[in-house]
């Protein structure tokens, strides 16, 4: 079986527009981070990261520093809240 090789010659445009898609898709692709699963951490955890005590966590709570989230009668804190919850500090 003999196979015929057709050349199609694209209009200018076109190949402007294929080329703009090529830079934007190469550009996706460093840029891309996967969604990473959130990550809970116990009131125990939160007070280890912080260096502070329970109490602490819980005034924290209180004052609506930190967003406790529940299952049962167990208390989490989605890691990524925790860090965003830390402030700069002016100098």
């Amino acid at each position: 079986m003999d196979m015929q090789i057709i050349k199609i010659e694209l209009p200018e445009e076109t190949k402007l527009q294929i080329s703009q898609i090529s830079k934007e898709l190469a550009e996706l692709k460093t840029k891309f981070q996967p969604k990473e699963p959130t990550q809970y951490l116990t009131r125990s955890e939160v007070a280890k990261m912080l260096s502070v005590n329970l109490s602490t966590i819980h005034n924290y709570c209180k004052r609506h520093i930190l967003q406790p989230y529940g299952i049962g009668s167990r208390v989490y804190f989605k890691r990524d809240e925790v860090d965003q919850a830390l402030v700069k500090l002016k100098n």
